[in-house]
C-alpha cells in the first residue's frame, strides 16, 4: 500500500512541471532576441560605416573669438 500512494503522489504532484513552463518560456524569449539581433545588425553596421565616414570626411573649422 505504501508504493501505491509514492507512486500517486508522484503522479499528482505537478511542481516540475511549472519549472519546465518557465525553462520552455526563458529559451523561447533568448531565441527571439538572438533573432532580432541577427535581423538588425547588418543595418545597424551600414549605418555605423556612415557615420564614421561622415565624421572622417567633415572639418573642422576654429570658432571665432567674439571678445
Amino acid at each position: 500500500m505504501k508504493l501505491i500512494e509514492t507512486f500517486k503522489n508522484f503522479h499528482n504532484d505537478e511542481s516540475g512541471a511549472v519549472t519546465v513552463d518557465w525553462v520552455v518560456l526563458t529559451a523561447a524569449i533568448v531565441g527571439l532576441g538572438i533573432a532580432v539581433v541577427a535581423s538588425v545588425r547588418g543595418g545597424v553596421t551600414s549605418l555605423g560605416s556612415e557615420i564614421g565616414d561622415a565624421l572622417t570626411a567633415g572639418s573642422v573649422t576654429d570658432i571665432p573669438n567674439f571678445e
